[in-house]
């Protein structure tokens, strides 16, 4: 029986698993998007938890090396050019199984969607892994897994399949960003009071809330997603899993679903899910290359997006400013990834209009 548990424990595990072979990324603020997330009575002070700098151009490095780094050591008597992985991913969990499969020797297959940026599928063979792509459905990608997974082992030789988020170690990595964004925050004596997390398949949002709810269980925990791929909002408010049917969303990284694992954390952990529109998700990432000089994709800018444009989420920072009894909420927001492919930008910005 698989384990689903995920503690703080684990994540504080996965940290010192995983120091040395990715990035502590800076967490950088921006009184510009201060003033524009602000309301009338609630003031907001934004801390950005810049992955887009990590390894591999996002937090997926993360949770792919915790996951390799815990697998060689549960075999300490063998070689790791012994051990082959697999994975299925649309581009940034591609890049980071490959990326830490090289760093650590060990052999690498991923299967991606026919329309994974080109960007991403690039850098995936860069880092020497073999890519194998499929038609782009989430049953595609299973099947092509599974296929190399019985033609390898038909021939004798082991694989182990990563998934791309619904996986314990990958969890317990991705939510090493939370414990050194709040440590950051708190370094500047701002303890964060609200946590925004992008979520597609889970990962990262049930890895980050399980940590920031370990270290300070009066957070704020959100998660922010495409209307356009709603699947964990109509989950998370009807508290049963909805699968998602034909996501159409330019933020390419949250069109899964959430995971057997993650979508229990998330209920656990998490106290809302909030949804943009791909206008908002494009208006805030132009916003952060315009103010912030940095580069993120889509799905990096849909937290900014629900900080700024969301109805709800501005509704429900009255009431937690008025039971914190505070005029100004600290807000944490993860920049998941910058890998964007430059040469389609513009015609991603016109989206937004003049807006």
């Amino acid at each position: 029986m698989i384990d689903h548990r995920v503690s703080v424990g684990d994540i504080r595990n996965a940290a010192d698993r995983i120091k040395g072979y990715v990035h502590r990324t800076p967490t950088l603020t921006c009184s510009t998007l201060d003033n524009l997330a602000a309301n009338p009575d609630v003031g907001l002070k934004l801390f950005f938890k810049c992955d887009n700098f990590q390894k591999v151009g996002a937090f997926k490095i993360r949770g792919a090396t915790n996951a390799i780094l815990s697998l060689l050591s549960s075999h300490p008597d063998r070689s790791p050019s012994e051990f082959s992985v697999i994975t299925h991913s649309s581009g940034n969990h591609a890049q980071a199984l490959a990326y830490a499969s090289q760093a650590l020797g060990v052999r690498c297959h991923v299967v991606m969607p026919s329309n994974s940026a080109s960007v991403k599928k690039d850098a995936v063979r860069g880092y020497g892994a073999m890519v194998t792509e499929c038609v782009p459905t989430l049953q595609a990608r299973e099947d092509g897994v599974n296929a190399i997974i019985s033609e390898m082992r038909a021939s004798g030789k082991e694989i182990t399949f990563i998934p791309p988020y619904d996986d314990v170690r990958v969890i317990a990595g991705q939510g090493t960003m939370a414990l050194e964004l709040m440590e950051q925050a708190a370094s500047l004596d701002a303890p964060l009071d609200i946590l925004i997390a992008p979520v597609g398949g889970g990962g990262m949002l049930s890895g980050c809330a399980v940590a920031a709810k370990g270290v300070d269980p009066g957070i704020w925990v959100v998660g922010a997603e495409p209307a356009g791929a709603d699947d964990a909002y109509r989950s998370f408010n009807a508290k049963k899993f909805i699968p998602s049917v034909d996501p159409q969303t330019i933020a390419d990284g949250l069109r899964t679903s959430l995971g057997e694992i993650t979508f229990p954390l998330i209920m656990a952990n998490v106290d809302a899910i909030h949804t943009v529109s791909e206008v908002e998700i494009v208006r805030a990432m132009k916003l952060v290359y315009e103010r912030m000089k940095l580069v993120v994709e889509p799905s990096a800018a849909v937290g900014l997006a629900v900080a700024l444009y969301g109805s709800e989420f501005k509704e429900q920072i009255r009431i937690l400013a008025s039971k914190k009894q505070k005029q100004d909420l600290n807000v944490g927001i993860i920049f998941s990834g910058g890998n964007v492919d430059l040469a389609n930008l513009s015609t991603l910005f016109d989206i937004a209009g003049n807006n």
